[in-house]
């Protein structure tokens, strides 16, 4: 068995490839300081840290081509959803088309022959949950834009935030435009703050954005119900210290959980090869939810990391859509309408 192969590179220098198998266990693979890291299907999750450890002197790559059998591994969520929002990490899926040199007629015998589930693992490559995603409709290919673009004034929309403390405060900038398609282009995401610090993060964004307000400079936004309840202090609810912050947070959404699932169903499901949604890849935990949202038990998502998910259903229930301005009549046209009132008046008289 060849554990080792030695060449010379193209700098007159020599390069050593070793090959290592992940059932030798974590302690083989100590000790080394290595350029290049690549994993042939997903390793075991003590191994891969020790990999991470073996590149780190060297600012080394890691590298892996796998197909999910295992379920919700690590790799699901340190590189699928990268929970961690890590800038180093990223993947591509890939399917068997994608691949040249198989036979077509293989192909189509072996895809008749799997289940949908098997063909979601082995020919897409995607991660197999053992209860159902609430949104399969998310596609990160489509529904997320690769190149955001500066969103006309005009579409601008509103707010949407689920405030939290100790959970996250989520909270997304919303704009629709003339054919009622909406655009998610800004978030603010992050716990233990109180609604001073929220306050002062949403209306930073809010001025990088150019983002509309009211004459007084107030911002305009919809809430979660539950933050007209009273704080531990007692004093004031949470709507009323975000409005003392300059934020008009209103409260009357609509949370009915299974229709506003059905909603934003509707709004990822691609008609035409479009959809009615679009994300801005800026919005990494409300991407991320979207990936990773799953049901419970009956017909109940299961209550966890869904804080995005929660306010992006109110903003959806409000229904929104955006007519274009109306067109400044010609004069001809009111000297039209001003002829056809006086003919009126005149029947009239």
């Amino acid at each position: 068995m060849i554990d080792q192969i030695r060449v010379r590179n193209v700098f007159g220098g020599i390069s050593v490839i070793g090959f290592k198998s992940c059932d030798q266990g974590r302690e083989k693979f100590q000790g080394s300081s290595l350029d290049f890291v690549w994993f042939d299907e997903e390793p075991p999750q003590d191994v891969y840290e020790e990999c991470r450890m073996r590149v780190l002197d060297k600012k080394g790559d890691i590298f892996g081509t796998m197909t999910p059998l295992k379920g919700l591994t690590f790799i699901h969520d340190e590189i699928y959803l990268n929970k961690k929002n890590n800038k180093e990490v990223w993947y591509e899926f890939m399917e068997w088309a994608d691949n040249p040199y198989l036979d077509k007629e293989e192909v189509c015998t072996l895809t008749e022959s799997l289940s949908d589930d098997q063909l979601e693992s082995r020919r897409y490559g995607r991660f197999k949950h053992s209860s159902g995603l609430v949104y399969p409709e998310f596609d990160e290919n489509v529904h997320v834009l690769k190149n955001p673009f500066n969103i006309p004034k005009e579409w601008q929309d509103t707010i949407s935030i689920d405030p939290g403390f100790n959970n996250p405060l989520s909270a997304h900038w919303y704009c629709v435009d003339y054919d009622g398609n909406v655009y998610v282009v800004a978030e603010s995401y992050e716990a233990g703050k109180d609604v001073a610090y929220h306050s002062e993060k949403i209306h930073q964004i809010s001025n990088q954005l150019g983002w509309k307000r009211d004459s007084r400079g107030r911002l305009n936004a919809l809430i979660d119900s539950a933050a007209n309840q009273r704080t531990l202090s007692g004093s004031k609810s949470v709507t009323e210290l975000f409005y003392d912050y300059g934020i008009i947070a209103n409260p009357k959404v609509n949370k009915d959980t299974f229709s506003g699932i059905q909603r934003v169903k509707q709004f990822l499901k691609i008609n035409n090869g479009k959809p009615k949604i679009y994300i801005f890849p800026s919005c990494v935990n409300l991407i991320r939810e979207l990936k990773s949202y799953r049901w419970g038990e009956g017909e109940s998502p299961i209550k966890k990391d869904d804080h995005s998910l929660d306010e992006l259903r109110y903003y959806i229930m409000t229904k929104p859509e955006n007519l274009p301005p109306k067109k400044e009549k010609t004069q001809i046209q009111k000297d039209k309408e001003r002829l056809i009132r006086n003919i009126m008046n005149e029947r009239k008289n």
